[in-house]
């Protein structure tokens, strides 16, 4: 089965996750607005807020110290092959430790077609047909088996290690350096708020149609081809994040609509204001 090799981006400097699994970490970015969307939790799932017409991306970051595979579909289709998504299909390969983001519909190796918000209907999935799954990204990891030679290689090398003297400790200089830099490659689990101009826009909000996913401009992002066999045939985890608008996740419950209160006071005045004129 052919897989993707994603380029990697830098593990420093993350914001929070959408979703922090045992594998991998998965959030969504707004990428007219570079930040990443905060996440609301609601009998068992988490939610984002789109804004209609903005591009977004899904952020995928390995947390394991081998390559895994992600097979990543959005409104119930793979982003990659264009099929109705199983987990068994293609994907990308995440390096250890590393992190991407998938920012639309692969086209060819060299090219997407960028996702976006938009209504329901003009959603990739309701315009081929498949508009049953619109409103959520998942993805399905999966490990990497390791080859023969490399387990080989691994048991050579314990054999040898136990074999040695013990070294001598390093100094505690040394052993800080060597450690690598964890913290910024776990994201903060913490649910995002909601920013408070957002809220208070709430009361004035009317329920739109729902939001799918577009199928929007091309855009140059190359990646290539590699193997990767699968350790099972069932994923390691799979992650999902549903999104709609801000207004319909407000009417649906899933954000608390903000309460716009006036308190009174007991001494409203300040100074003594002028009598009205009198007329002449």
């Amino acid at each position: 089965m052919r897989t993707l090799l994603c380029a990697a981006l830098l593990a420093a400097g993350l914001a929070s996750t959408a979703h922090a699994g045992n594998q991998l970490d998965l959030a969504v970015v707004d990428r007219d607005t570079g930040q990443t969307l905060p996440t609301y939790a609601d009998r068992g799932k988490l939610y984002v807020a789109g804004t209609p017409g903005h591009r977004y991306s899904v952020r995928l970051s390995n947390r394991t110290g081998g390559r895994v595979l992600a097979v990543l579909s959005v409104d119930g289709v793979n982003a990659v092959s264009g099929q109705t998504a199983d987990t068994s299909q293609t994907g990308y390969v995440l390096d250890a430790w590393k992190s991407t983001e998938i920012a639309g519909w692969r086209k060819n190796l060299d090219e997407i077609a960028q996702f976006n918000f938009t209504a329901l209907p003009n959603s990739y999935a309701a315009r081929t047909g498949r508009p049953n799954n619109v409103g959520v990204i998942g993805v399905a990891v999966f490990t990497e088996r390791t080859p023969v030679w490399r387990e080989r290689e691994r048991i050579a090398k314990e054999a040898a290690r136990d074999a040695a003297p013990p070294a001598p400790p390093a100094p505690a200089a040394e052993m800080e350096r060597s450690e690598p830099a964890t913290g910024a490659a776990a994201p903060s689990r913490s649910l995002a708020q909601a920013k408070p101009e957002a809220r208070a826009k709430a009361d004035s909000l009317v329920r739109s149609e729902r939001l799918g996913t577009g199928h929007g401009a091309r855009e140059y992002a190359h990646v290539d081809e590699t193997t990767f066999e699968r350790a099972s045939r069932t994923p390691a985890e799979t992650l999902a994040v549903w999104y709609d608008s801000y207004a319909n996740l407000v009417e649906q419950g899933i954000i608390a609509r903000p309460v716009a209160r006036t308190e009174p006071q007991p001494f409203p005045g300040g100074f003594v204001p002028d009598p009205p004129q009198r007329r002449r």
